[in-house]
């Protein structure tokens, strides 16, 4: 069977060790963070801000194409107009042509008014799912911290435990 001794030098789990090298207490009374623990969120963070970068900067190129297709067509259509009127007053051959053009530039115009609209719903889907998602990320901070807190509590009250076995195991062998 093996003693009190032997059984606290047992090796524990990582799990173990990180918890409780996590409940550990400096001098001024702030935990000890692990480096490594503290490497793993910083680059989670920096990974994270990195993809919220990278989605903004799409968000802005498709904008920014959006917008430049609509500044676009709409000079297209001025530019059409003036020639239409052109044109008319000349009564040139070439007015089945610029039908056509005219057709093809409001086709356009249909066509980039729903895609400015997903845009902007686009855009409201993805500040909500980064509210959700930023809420979510409290919370687990909330429990991971409280989790932290009851396994110390539990190591506290399991190692009292063990002393007094051990305290007991002592006198009745004397």
């Amino acid at each position: 069977m093996a003693t009190t001794r032997q059984i606290l030098e047992q090796p524990q789990s990582p799990f173990i060790q990180r918890i409780k090298s996590s409940g550990n207490i400096s001098m001024n009374g702030s935990p000890m963070i692990d480096d490594k623990e503290e490497e793993l969120s910083q680059s989670a963070f920096a990974l994270f801000k990195a993809k919220e970068d990278e989605i903004e900067r799409r968000k802005m190129e498709v904008k920014d194409r959006v917008q430049t297709k609509l500044g676009l067509a709409e000079e297209a259509t001025r530019r059409l107009a003036e020639i239409r009127e052109e044109l008319e007053a000349l009564t040139d051959p070439m007015r089945k042509e610029i039908s056509a053009i005219r057709k093809r530039v409001d086709a356009i115009n249909r066509e980039l008014k729903p895609l400015g609209q997903s845009c902007q719903r686009k855009e409201r889907e993805f500040k909500e799912a980064l509210e959700a998602y930023n809420e979510k990320n409290k919370e687990k901070a909330i429990f991971v911290s409280k989790l932290v807190e009851l396994v110390t509590e539990s190591e506290k009250l399991r190692m009292t435990k063990l002393e007094e076995l051990s305290k007991s195991i002592e006198i009745s062998l004397r």
